[in-house]
C-alpha cells in the first residue's frame, strides 16, 4: 500500500493505540517510530506494563499502564521454560487478562488506529472491536511463501503431541472465537494483514519469498539514544571488543570467563563485558586491567566506535552490528537467535559459535580473523547502505499515515502544476 504524497495531501492528528510487553527487544525497536509520529501532531496512547512508563512517556506518548502477568524482566531465564508450550502459554494468558483492561480504558476513547508488537494479542482483537486498521511492528522476522508448510505446520504438530499443548490451541481459538474474531486458531490469528519489519531485509530468511504487500521493511529505527549514555574509548585502546548476550539470557559466568581469558591482557585490546543481572563479578576470577566489567553499557554509544562485537545475535542486537559496521562472533542462546547467527555468518560480517564450543582460544582466534579480513568490512559497508535506503523511522511513520485518513488540502495550498 503506497503512502499519499505528501507534498499534496495532510493527514489530520489521529488517535493511534499502541501495545506492547515490557521487555527491552520489543518496546526498544517501536520508540522510534513513537516518537517520530507525536512530532507529526498524532495522539499515541501506548499500552504498556509500568515499569517501562517513564521510558515511552520520553517520546511525547501517553503511557497506559495494563497489568500484566508475564515473568518479569529481572526473572531467571528459567522462569520461560524449555518447552514450547511454556514458552508460549505466558503471552496468551496475559493478552485474555489485559483484553477487558484496555477495554475498559479506551471506552468513548476510541483510537483511529491500532499498531502493536508481535507479541501484542490483544490489539488486533480491539482494532477488530474498534472497526480501525490494524498494523503489526515486526521486531524480528517474519513469514514468507512457505513458512506454513515449513514452520507453522510442524509446531502444530509438536504442540498436538501433548495434552498441554492441545489445551493451549483449544483455549487460543476459544478466546478468538468469543471476541468474534475472523481468525479462530493461533497460527491465522498472529499472520498480520499489514506489517512494517524494524530489521534490515539482509536479516530475514527467505527474503524472496516474502509478500511485500503485507510485509514491508523499513530496517532499523535506532535514533541516537542519548538517554542511554555516553561511552569513550580509552585512550591507547587499539581495538575495543564487545560483549553482551542481552537483557534475558545473560546467565553465562563460564562463557564471560572464557572471555576475558580471550582478550585480558592482549595487547592493544580493550574489552567491555555486560554481565547482566544474574552473574557477580566475584564470579569471573581476576579482572585484567583491559578488561571493562559492567551489568549494563549503552551499547549503540560503544558499537559506533568498536572494533568488534560479540553477541547473542537477538535482532535488535544484530542490526545494530549492521548499522554501525561491525564485525560480530555471534553466541546464540534462545529462540530466533540461532537463525539470526547463520543468516550474520552467511551474509559474510559475522562467525557462529555455539556457546558450548566458545573456548578462549576459539574466540581470540576469530576475533583476530574478522578484524583481519578486508572482505568482512566490504559487506558490512554494503549491508550498511542497503540499511540506510530502507528508510528507517520516518518511512514507518509515512506508511503508518498512510494506513489514516487523509484530508486534502485547499487548492491554494498545492504545489504549482500540481
Amino acid at each position: 500500500m503506497n503512502a499519499t504524497p505528501r507534498a499534496a495531501m495532510s493527514t489530520a492528528p489521529a488517535h493511534i493505540f499502541m501495545f506492547s510487553v515490557a521487555f527491552p527487544g520489543h518496546v526498544n525497536p517501536s520508540l522510534e517510530v513513537i516518537r517520530e509520529l507525536v512530532a507529526r501532531g498524532h495522539r499515541v496512547s501506548y499500552a504498556i506494563p509500568g515499569a517501562y512508563a517513564e521510558k515511552i512517556a520520553a517520546t511525547g506518548a501517553e503511557p497506559v499502564i495494563y497489568t500484566s502477568d508475564l515473568p518479569d524482566e529481572d526473572a531467571d531465564p528459567e522462569a520461560w521454560g524449555t518447552e514450547l508450550v511454556e514458552n508460549l502459554e505466558p503471552f496468551l494468558h496475559n493478552g485474555i487478562q489485559a483484553l477487558p483492561q484496555l477495554i475498559e480504558v479506551f471506552e468513548g476513547d476510541e483510537p483511529d488506529l491500532v499498531i502493536h508488537d508481535i507479541t501484542g494479542y490483544p490489539a488486533p482483537i480491539l482494532a477488530h472491536r474498534w472497526g480501525v486498521p490494524v498494523i503489526s511492528l515486526s521486531p524480528n522476522m517474519v513469514a514468507w511463501e512457505g513458512y506454513d508448510e515449513e514452520v507453522a505446520e510442524p509446531l502444530h504438530a509438536e504442540l498436538m503431541k501433548t495434552e498441554r499443548g492441545q489445551a493451549y490451541i483449544t483455549r487460543f481459538g476459544d478466546w478468538l472465537r468469543e471476541n468474534d474474531m475472523p481468525a479462530d486458531d493461533f497460527f491465522k490469528f498472529i499472520a498480520p494483514s499489514r506489517s512494517l519489519v524494524l530489521i534490515p531485509k539482509a536479516l530475514q530468511p527467505n527474503a524472496d519469498r516474502v509478500d511485500e504487500t503485507i510485509h514491508t521493511f523499513v530496517g532499523a529505527c535506532q535514533g541516537e539514544r542519548a538517554d542511554q549514555g555516553e561511552w569513550h574509548r580509552p585512550a591507547g585502546a587499539e581495538q575495543v571488543a564487545l560483549v553482551s548476550l542481552g537483557s534475558s539470557f545473560t546467565k553465562q559466568p563460564a562463557f564471560y570467563r572464557e572471555c576475558i581469558k580471550a582478550f585480558g591482557d592482549l595487547p592493544g585490546w580493550h574489552l567491555v563485558l555486560q554481565i547482566g543481572r544474574f552473574v557477580e563479578e566475584s564470579e569471573l576470577g581476576e579482572i585484567p586491567a583491559n578488561v571493562e566489567v559492567t551489568r549494563w553499557a549503552p551499547q549503540l554509544a560503544i558499537l559506533k566506535q568498536a572494533d568488534l562485537f560479540i553477541t547473542h545475535a537477538g535482532a535488535g542486537g544484530s542490526q545494530e552490528g549492521l548499522a554501525t559496521g561491525t564485525p560480530m562472533i555471534a553466541v546464540p542462546q534462545a529462540v530466533d537467535q540461532f537463525g539470526n547467527a547463520d543468516m550474520l555468518q552467511g551474509l559474510g560480517v559475522a562467525r557462529r559459535i555455539d556457546t558450548e564450543d566458545a573456548t578462549a582460544e576459539l574466540l581470540r582466534e576469530t576475533a583476530q580473523l574478522l578484524t583481519a579480513d578486508p572482505e568482512v568490512a566490504r559487506r558490512l559497508d554494503e549491508i550498511a547502505r542497503d540499511m540506510a535506503a530502507e528508510g528507517g523511522t520516518r518511512r514507518a511513520a509515512d506508511l503508518i499515515e498512510a494506513e489514516l485518513p487523509a484530508s486534502p488540502l485547499p487548492a491554494s495550498q498545492l504545489p504549482k502544476g500540481s
